[in-house]
């Protein structure tokens, strides 16, 4: 799938993609150069038709991704700081859009921009070290790259404010009461437990996986009535599959189904 300067990308399972931000001495911020090739990597995923699970995690045990390149981003313009924000908030659609399902795996911390990439995967998974945050006042800007919008979703109007505005860490334990995280687990057991949550997706239907993703993904900005009749749109579609048939054949023969993903 390419070679990256501050990316690593491997598929040490067959179906399971695990993306490493790789800039440890920057504590993985994100600056122009990762955010392309954050770009390339999520592309070549998006053509893999065998890809089933993302994992995204960070390098050297300190952070998931710190924040966004401060040195790099101190002069811009406000033209320049637009452009970047909106490059930036693309790449992050195209995370949160990918077909197949998104796991944040965060060990350290995961400030501003690094909290906003976690929040536009499907779920996050913490280590009990892990620190959340959108810290962006107190450099007297705002969160740029989806913050005060996918925050305000998980958390809460009120909650969201209160860390918008005062930029105060969260840590892992309080991440998982607010509903920002899914898990919270030791350091050293966290990336197992990613690794069993990603086999135990890939093991469904994986057509079915994709269309669940997309209902709830479409559902969310519908009201409730149209909400469901896409849901039951989709339903239906499932069973125009193989894998629909081979999924409730294998059922009723009281056996493990073998999914064609088609």
């Amino acid at each position: 799938m390419g070679s990256y300067e501050n990316l690593l990308l491997e598929s040490p399972d067959p179906g399971i993609h695990v993306l490493t931000l790789n800039r440890p001495r920057a504590l993985n911020a994100l600056n122009r150069a990762t955010i392309a090739e954050l770009h390339a990597a999520v592309q070549a995923i998006a053509a893999d038709a065998e890809a089933r699970v993302l994992l995204v995690t960070g390098a050297g045990g300190r952070a998931f991704v710190a924040g966004a390149d401060i040195k790099e981003m101190q002069g811009y313009t406000a033209i320049e700081a637009q452009a970047f924000a909106r490059r930036t908030m693309a790449v992050l659609r195209a995370i949160e859009t990918l077909p197949v399902p998104v796991i944040a795996v965060v060990d350290g911390y995961a400030l501003g921009g690094g909290n906003e990439l976690a929040m536009s995967c499907d779920f996050i998974l913490a280590s009990e070290r892990a620190v959340f945050g959108q810290p962006e006042v107190s450099l007297g800007v705002t969160a740029g790259f989806g913050g005060t919008q996918r925050l305000t979703r998980l958390v809460g109007r009120a909650r969201a404010l209160e860390l918008l505005m005062t930029g105060r860490h969260v840590e892992a334990a309080e991440a998982l009461t607010l509903g920002l995280v899914n898990h919270v687990y030791p350091a050293q057991d966290l990336m197992p437990e990613a690794f069993a949550l990603a086999r135990s997706i890939a093991a469904q239907g994986p057509v079915a996986v994709r269309l669940v993703k997309e209902a709830v993904q479409r559902g969310q900005d519908l009201d409730l009535d149209s909400a469901c009749q896409f849901e039951a749109q989709v339903f239906g579609l499932g069973f125009s599959t193989a894998d629909q048939k081979e999924g409730m054949q294998a059922f009723i023969d009281k056996r493990a189904a073998q999914f064609l993903n088609r």
